[in-house]
């Protein structure tokens, strides 16, 4: 094929023989292509597009494409120079009167290499850019009014309409076209995965886990589980050798057992969330990895059951050798009959280290995720109280377990008491509901008296009403300095929250008995209303709930960090939502003006308070409705930055949306070029609403940290809060660019 990227004799054999293997597999025994097929292996989703390509693949019109017509129109797209692929392009939007009727332009051309010719009208009305312009807004799921779509042609056939004719010309979309240089020449139709042949797979000299950025990006965490290993490894050492003369399987199961003395109660440190979350704020959390305590917990919890294994295995390999010296009792005497000088209270250490081994068995079975995500959480809650009755046995198990348990235990009973306080002070009312269309339930609950927390801190919510027992970790989304309510933003993905969501649409649902509210909580009710608008219902509410917390996230890092890149993926922006009204208000305090002469002063905060020099915020979200989650807050806090500093780019929004295809597609350049233009003219994106234009497709990772890395406006912290599959590309960049990672864990 001729075009401005050529190929090597190899490269155009493989390409040949990929696009072979590939039609093989979709015409099946006929060796041609029909129209649905088409339709499915160029992933195209309305029929329109797919019938505009299809007519221009089938150069014989015979309804079918066979593999001589897909090779010669695969090598203008993929292969073509940029007049090819814009002719191709041109046709697709010049449709005919019955194109403008039904979606089909009935336009069977012959497509030659390099150039195209159609039997269409040769320029591109208004009527036919407004149909072709509907169906890209259709192809890349996103909805707008009639008239937006009006208004996205007029700003196209303006600005494309040099002769001001009435009509667009091949040469007037060339000239239009010719400002975007990387477009027309990657210029094709999504399905590359399908179109070439995949990429061969970059084999690093060495493993990701080797390289220096690994190593100084989990620096602490290393550090943590080499520190945990080698503890253990000691303490299984010291306890074996004193005890090496009285046989090796004893002398393995008193090594395991001073190891179980420790993990078991370290079980509980780890799961002392008060107490870490005070710790977020010393200098031990530069040193300590307090992010991952959860991971951690499980990690020792398997470490328990394993080394309990081979400790009870240790053990009935000592009996069993004891049996048979002694000839008078059977190994089952030794395991389950109490005998003096065995250990344990009373000798029960045989008879309580079994049952010690199931419970380990059963808690560790029911808190898989299967079980917990599975509408089965009531199972996971009560096995897993289970530990009280562990901690209880291995008191009486072990003769020295409770010097490791002293000072973890009562911390973690201080603990217990405190939240049991909380729920005994009485219930919390739920004042507001917000049910968006999205599925996301908006509670608005009325702020404990002297109840404090961090920006990005959250809280474990009951609701009686849903589930008597079930405690779910949400992130608290309005700011600490919003003094009467907090806000929960819940997106409905299992089984407790759909109920949630479920609950709260019952035209009468129950509610306890009106309470008075305070005045100024009465007045900010008055002045939101209970309505319906885009953004879904507004309820009045008053039902019972309870919280527990607030605990802290590593979230707490940004107010400390020089250059902060947030990134949210879909619900995941929640706890940067009160973290971004935060960095706005210190931000307001830092940079103050007088309203009557203009003259502006710059107020100190501590060190602690807010380093801040740039932030980026990244929303990356499905689809066009999971917007409306926070656009009035971030449309409040564009018009706040414009206020405070005119063109200022202390806080910068990228907005991204993987439902919509990228300028690069054929399907979607018109679209993508109306929507810059009119959003360049009014200073606002049609899609959200923001100042801050809505990009297609996913972000290039590679491009946004190198235009991050460039700014050097300090050292950059990345924050992600979102999917694990999502935060394992995003941390291999950071590694890559020397970027500190940290992920919201629960």
């Amino acid at each position: 094929p001729t075009g401005s990227c050529t190929m090597s004799a190899a490269e155009d054999a493989e390409w040949l023989r990929w696009v072979t293997k590939q039609f093989g597999s979709i015409a099946g025994e006929d060796k041609e292509i029909d129209f649905e097929e088409f339709k499915t292996a160029l992933q195209v989703k309305e029929s329109f597009f797919a019938e505009r390509f299809f007519a221009l693949f089938d150069t014989d019109r015979s309804g079918t494409i066979s593999l001589e017509e897909l090779l010669k129109a695969l090598s203008l797209l993929v292969h073509g120079n940029e007049m090819d692929k814009l002719r191709f392009l041109f046709q697709v939007y010049d449709v005919d009167d019955e194109g403008k009727a039904t979606g089909l332009s009935g336009c069977y051309s012959v497509i030659e290499v390099p150039a195209l010719t159609c039997a269409g009208s040769g320029s591109i009305d208004p009527d036919e850019l407004r149909v072709v312009l509907g169906w890209c807004l259709r192809e890349s799921a996103i909805a707008l009014p009639e008239e937006r779509l009006r208004d996205l042609t007029l700003a196209l056939f303006e600005a494309a309409d040099k002769d001001h004719s009435g009509s667009i010309t091949f040469e007037e979309l060339r000239e239009e076209l010719e400002g975007f240089p990387e477009v027309l020449e990657n210029l094709t139709i999504s399905a590359a995965s399908w179109l070439k042949p995949p990429p061969p797979t970059e084999r690093s000299c060495r493993p990701r886990y080797l390289t220096q950025a690994y190593w100084h990006n989990h620096r602490s965490k290393l550090a943590f589980l080499g520190g945990y290993a080698g503890l253990n490894l000691l303490l299984f050492s010291l306890a074996a050798l004193r005890h090496v003369g009285l046989g090796g399987w004893l002398a393995v199961a008193r090594g395991c057992g001073q190891c179980l003395n420790f993990n078991c109660a370290f079980l509980a440190v780890l799961m002392l969330r008060r107490c870490l979350t005070w710790l977020r704020a010393t200098p031990i959390a530069k040193v300590l990895p307090l992010d991952q305590h959860v991971v951690f917990h499980q990690l020792v919890g398997y470490a328990v059951l394993a080394l309990a294994a081979v400790h009870t295995g240790a053990h009935v390999a000592n009996f069993s050798r004891l049996a048979r010296q002694d000839g008078r009792h059977a190994l089952a005497e030794y395991l389950l009959s109490a005998r003096l000088g065995v250990g344990g209270l009373g000798g029960t250490a045989s008879q309580t280290g079994l049952v010690l081994q199931g419970l380990l068995v059963a808690m560790l079975a029911f808190s898989s995720p299967c079980v917990r995500r599975s509408g089965h959480f009531e199972v996971f809650y009560w096995t897993h109280l289970s530990y009280i009755s562990v901690w209880t046995l291995l008191i009486l198990h072990g003769p020295h377990f409770w010097k490791w348990f002293a000072v973890p235990g009562c911390l973690f009973t201080l603990e217990k008491v405190v939240g049991l306080v909380w729920r005994r002070a009485g219930g919390l009312r739920i004042v507001e509901v917000n049910l968006l269309p999205s599925k996301v339930t908006h509670l608005v609950i009325e702020r404990p008296q002297f109840f404090c927390y961090k920006p990005g801190d959250y809280v474990y919510l009951n609701i009686p009403a849903i589930a008597t027992y079930e405690w779910h970790p949400f992130t608290i989304s309005s700011a600490p300095e919003q003094q009467e309510t907090l806000w929960l933003h819940i997106r409905s993905l299992g089984q407790w929250t759909n109920k949630l969501y479920e609950y709260f649409q019952q035209p009468e649902w129950p509610s306890l008995e009106p309470k008075p509210l305070s005045r100024s909580l009465r007045e900010k009710r008055c002045r939101r209303g209970a309505q319906v608008g885009a953004d879904g219902a507004r309820l009045s509410a008053n039902a019972e709930c309870y919280i527990d917390g607030p605990y802290g996230t590593p979230t707490r890092r940004i107010f400390t960090s020089e250059h902060a890149v947030l990134i949210g993926a879909g619900i995941g922006i929640t706890p940067f939502a009160s973290i971004l009204q935060s960095i706005m208000y210190r931000y307001r305090r830092r940079k103050q003006s007088c309203p009557s002469c203009r003259y502006s002063w710059c107020e100190d905060l501590r060190e602690e308070e807010m380093t801040l020099r740039k932030v980026d915020f990244i929303w990356i979200n499905r689809d066009q409705k999971h917007f409306e989650w926070f656009v009035s807050l971030l449309t409040k806090l564009e018009m706040e930055q414009a206020e405070q500093e005119p063109g200022g780019r202390f806080l910068e929004m990228h907005m991204y949306m993987t439902s919509a295809l990228s300028k690069n597609d054929m399907k979607a350049i018109g679209l993508q070029m109306a929507l810059d233009l009119l959003a360049a003219k009014e200073q606002r994106d049609s899609i959200t609403g923001l100042r801050t234009r809505t990009q297609p497709g996913r972000p290039d990772w590679s491009k946004v940290f190198g235009k991050v890395a460039e700014e050097k406006r300090g050292k950059v912290q990345v924050f992600f809060c979102g999917s694990p599959a999502l935060a394992k590309v995003i941390r291999a960049h950071c590694e890559r660019f020397g970027f500190r990672f940290f992920k919201e864990n629960f």
